[in-house]
């Protein structure tokens, strides 16, 4: 029986209605008056590329508009975050490098999507050096979830991480770039990959992103462990390649967690690529359940994700 919850899910005015709660929101954090808009402009572009992202690879086997839905209002519950043109520009890639390597999914000769997955990867570390943690985890997943790594792949996948920083590299021998002196300085870069190095020296919140980052945090954790758990239990009703993919967003969605408790520091770009990992396991326990209890979880996550958007503020 569907009830009300599943026709949300499944309905067309779903995400109509999470896209002008999200311009209400960000008119409300400073839009105009902080000129936000290459980052709004970002995120709009993060949405298309999630919906593209959904309907290549039929994350949902119903028509539904669940997956970018519930990553708008994921995003609104920490809007204190929209202000940040890296985070803004680290996720839409991140997004973009994610459609090209699921393209891959049994291929190891598609090189070139292998080259364009991880230029992508690339150059979100040129603005986020951080991000090429994930580097390591995406080799492991190519092997285990998409089965499309070989030396070739691997070698296209090198390529594309230091294409970016080639072209860097470029920039800094330019007539431009050199001092009068005529030396080459190459300490931009050195100092770029410096903060490659994980940085220990503080394994808790200081007091201000305790009172913001912690609860949409929080929400975003209980909401997909009820997704994980939920796609385990029924994993069995989808194809291969969705429980696939799906095993790929949970490592991807674990690893960022451990990222975020392990650098704190760093939390304002990880939660945004943990939007983009979680959105998927929870719009799947969302769309694909129909009990009683799931139809009030539903309900209360939307009042609780309303409640933490105000908060935000």
């Amino acid at each position: 029986m569907k009830r009300l919850q599943n026709r949300i899910a499944e309905g067309g005015f779903t995400l109509p209605v999470a896209a002008l709660f999200a311009i209400g929101v960000w008119l409300y954090a400073g839009l105009v008056t902080q000129h936000l808009w290459p980052q709004l402009a970002c995120f709009i572009a993060s949405i298309y590329l999630l919906v593209e992202l959904t309907n290549q690879n039929a994350l949902l086997r119903v028509r539904s508009r669940m997956v970018s839905s519930t990553f708008i209002v994921l995003s609104c519950t920490a809007s204190f975050l929209f202000p940040s043109m890296t985070g803004a520009m680290v996720q839409m890639l991140i997004i973009g490098s994610l459609m090209f390597l699921f393209q891959t999914y049994q291929d190891p000769l598609a090189m070139g999507r292998t080259f364009y997955a991880f230029l992508g990867i690339g150059l979100a570390s040129l603005a986020f050096v951080q991000t090429l943690w994930y580097v390591p985890l995406l080799w492991v997943l190519m092997a285990t979830q998409l089965q499309s790594l070989n030396w070739r792949s691997w070698l296209a996948s090198v390529i594309g991480l230091t294409t970016p920083y080639w072209f860097a590299l470029l920039w800094l021998l330019t007539p431009f770039s050199i001092p009068e002196e005529g030396s080459i300085d190459l300490t931009p870069l050195a100092e770029h990959f410096s903060l490659f190095v994980p940085q220990f020296s503080t394994l808790t919140f200081h007091l201000s992103p305790l009172t913001t980052h912690l609860y949409p945090l929080l929400f975003t954790i209980v909401l997909a462990g009820v997704g994980m758990f939920h796609f385990w239990q029924y994993s069995f009703e989808d194809k291969i390649r969705i429980r696939l993919l799906y095993g790929f967003f949970t490592s991807m969605t674990i690893y960022t967690l451990v990222l975020i408790l392990m650098q704190p520091q760093h939390a304002d770009v990880f939660m945004r690529i943990l939007f983009v990992c979680a959105s998927p396991i929870i719009a799947h326990v969302m769309t694909f359940t129909s009990s009683r209890l799931s139809n009030i979880l539903f309900f209360v996550a939307i009042a609780l994700a309303i409640a933490l958007t105000v908060i935000s503020f």
